[in-house]
């Protein structure tokens, strides 16, 4: 197998088990508050990633890393996992699956607006465009189809899931010009991000071991959100003649998650969803293949 067929299939995986998680998020919020999830899930993310680093003889990379990588990681670690999955977390705890794993997928919209002020770059019409086609699904989906009646279905809700996109957009942005390892950095990213959480969850909640069912559905986002499924995609990344040859399947999850979410989490899907999906990946895409400088 060569090693496009490879990336592919690395690929594929990692979005195949992405799909999965907005079902594992509104599963494990039935047996264990936000906090308490997302505390054991950056955890175990944590534990996994430095046994990967210890198997791969790469613990001394973290020698390497000066006070102000640290300081950066740290700064990082605040964003994802701490604020970011605080705040998602909180919003699939009030909305339906499908409403917010969809009204999440706006990052890259998020993205493309938070370049502006940031890194100072310019968009053109067909971006503003595209941009208004994603806002425009997200209107759909909130108002679960009743637009003109311009009524939120939970205000809250619709504000905390699609918010967390800037969260995640910022991250990335200011993840671009990091160079060190990438496992080595998410390490300490989730480390920090876990000692964050630790004292949120003494002000807001109860530090207690969650019951079966919550703590293996910790254990399985902290593992297949937040730790393999971040290597698998690099892996095909590296292995990708180009990244569009495998970066275009990540439009992929939110379809298959309404899937697994309607078969495990037992939602009806609502036609208002798949419309708003669809404007949103739609408005995203015409972003990435017309998007022209000013």
């Amino acid at each position: 197998m060569d090693n496009q067929k490879r990336a592919y299939l690395y690929a594929c995986v990692a979005v195949l088990l992405w799909s999965t998680i907005a079902s594992a998020f509104k599963i494990s919020l039935r047996h264990v508050d936000f906090l308490t999830l997302l505390f054991y899930a950056s955890l175990t993310a944590s534990v996994f990633l430095f046994l990967y680093l210890l198997f791969l003889k790469k613990l001394q990379s973290l020698k390497a890393f000066t006070g102000r990588d640290y300081l950066r990681s740290a700064l990082l670690g605040f964003l994802n996992p701490f604020l970011y999955y605080a705040i998602l977390l909180k919003a699939y705890s009030i909305l339906k699956a499908q409403e917010a794993v969809t009204l999440n997928f706006i990052w890259p919209i998020m993205l493309v607006l938070l370049s502006i002020p940031i890194l100072h770059q310019r968009i053109g019409l067909r971006s503003i465009l595209s941009i208004i086609i994603s806002f425009l699904g997200v209107f759909v989906i909130a108002t679960e189809g009743n637009i003109l009646g311009f009524r939120f279905t939970n205000t809250v809700g619709v504000l905390l899931a699609s918010g967390s996109s800037v969260i995640w957009a910022l991250f990335w942005i200011y993840n671009i010009k990091d160079k060190r390892d990438e496992a080595a950095r998410l390490f300490v990213n989730f480390a920090f991000g876990t000692v964050f959480i630790f004292p949120a969850i003494l002000l807001f909640s109860e530090l207690k071991l969650p019951n079966r069912s919550g703590f293996f559905g910790a254990v399985y986002v902290g593992l297949f959100e937040l730790g393999i499924t971040f290597l698998v995609w690099l892996k095909a990344l590296r292995l990708s003649r180009t990244t569009a040859h495998v970066t275009n399947l990540i439009y992929l999850v939110p379809f298959f998650a309404l899937v697994v979410i309607s078969l495990v989490v037992g939602e009806k899907i609502l036609f208002s969803t798949g419309i708003g999906l669809v404007l949103i990946v739609g408005g995203i895409i015409l972003q990435k293949f017309w998007a022209r400088p000013a």
